[in-house]
């Protein structure tokens, strides 16, 4: 009988070394914007890592080794003239996959290995050999649509390593992107797709800026299948924890999937330079416990967590620890010095706009429910 859980961890030091291009914060460094740093740099997932190899975590994880993503395993989810874009691409000095999607010579070769390693995963947790595993690579994926990059992503880790599950003989998979903007990349590969349930709990409006909307659905056969939880700008633990407990939840209950896929952003955190809201450690604790409680009530444990967003060198890596903590069983014995302040800042009760916000999401349960035949 297998004791315990076991979770497996993808990394590659290569996966820092894919780098967006001459940048500012989200503006090409050209005349008069200074050169500086992209948002999405190495640093915040690197100090991820580091801290999991400082507190003794990462040795009481499962290595999983990437390998690149054939064609065919990309081509499940995104099209070939996308594809062959990238490739060609992939030679230039800068180049860019699509909107607030800029990236650099070689960056499709990482692109590759990390939706390779997201495939690993699948299958070592698909032989139970692993329980659950978490992909903490470069580039991120959520915002990748089948024909386009979007928001620094060039293709869908999470929805690559889904289509590969289906391949491999499963029948129902969820998705619950927690992520602070929009997990647009699966709505639009799945939108027609039955087998999937997408969920995105994001702020509303914030990115992509035309998606997300509470009333995106989906469509023909995939019609209730999509779920889209928009809350206002400013909502804390007291927002989240309603929209995991009476809208995620009750929606993994009704489809009951066989696999959960959760592309997971730290962005929603306090003093996040990409997001408005005032997640901390916690919370994020909190989610991450709920979703690892609904995927063994469902699919025996089998659950892969990719990493997405969250831009504060300093704060990430405490959140993503407490999120690996949750998900694995394992105490690292690390204490997050910015946690106390981020559970005691003002504004984690739910306030009247953002329970108006949650109801709304909640009402499309029914459209899950009629879907399913439950």
């Amino acid at each position: 009988m297998k004791m315990g859980t076991r979770t497996g961890l993808v990394w590659h030091e290569t996966f820092m070394w894919h780098q967006q291009g001459k940048f500012s914060g989200l503006m090409p460094a050209i005349y008069p914007v200074q050169p500086g740093h992209h948002y999405e740099t190495p640093e915040s997932k690197r100090r991820i890592k580091n801290l999991f190899d400082a507190s003794g975590l990462t040795r009481k994880l499962a290595h999983i080794e990437p390998r690149p993503a054939t064609d065919a395993e990309l081509q499940r989810v995104h099209k070939p003239d996308y594809l062959a874009q990238l490739a060609r691409d992939n030679e230039l000095p800068e180049a860019s996959a699509g909107f607030d999607a800029p990236f650099s010579r070689g960056s499709f070769d990482f692109a590759r290995l990390a939706a390779g390693g997201a495939i690993e995963a699948v299958d070592q947790i698909l032989k139970g050999d692993l329980d659950n595993a978490y992909l903490l690579a470069r580039p991120v994926g959520h915002h990748a649509e089948s024909g386009i990059g979007k928001g620094f992503c060039l293709v869908n880790n999470a929805s690559i390593a889904a289509a590969h599950a289906l391949a491999s003989g499963l029948e129902r998979v969820a998705f619950v992107d927690v992520d602070v903007h929009h997990g647009n990349g699966a709505e639009e590969i799945f939108w027609r797709d039955p087998r999937v349930l997408t969920i995105s709990v994001h702020q509303d409006r914030w990115f992509p800026p035309d998606t997300g909307d509470v009333s995106a659905v989906g469509e023909g056969p995939g019609k209730g299948f999509n779920l889209n939880i928009p809350l206002p700008a400013g909502c804390g633990f007291g927002a989240y924890k309603a929209v995991v407990d009476e809208v995620i939840v009750p929606a993994l209950e009704i489809y009951r999937p066989q696999m959960l896929f959760v592309p997971f952003g730290f962005d929603a955190g306090a003093q996040d330079p990409l997001g408005r809201m005032i997640l901390g450690s916690n919370h994020f604790r909190y989610i991450a416990s709920e979703l690892r409680a609904a995927s063994q009530r469902h699919c025996g444990g089998k659950m892969l967590v990719t990493h997405e967003g969250g831009y504060n060198e300093a704060t990430t890596p405490f959140m993503a620890l407490a999120m690996i903590e949750a998900v694995s069983g394992i105490d690292s014995g690390v204490t997050d010095p910015y946690g106390a302040i981020m559970d005691g800042m003002p504004g984690h009760e739910i306030l009247p706009h953002q329970r108006a916000a949650v109801d709304a999401a909640r009402a499309n349960l029914d459209g899950i429910r009629a879907a399913t035949g439950a």
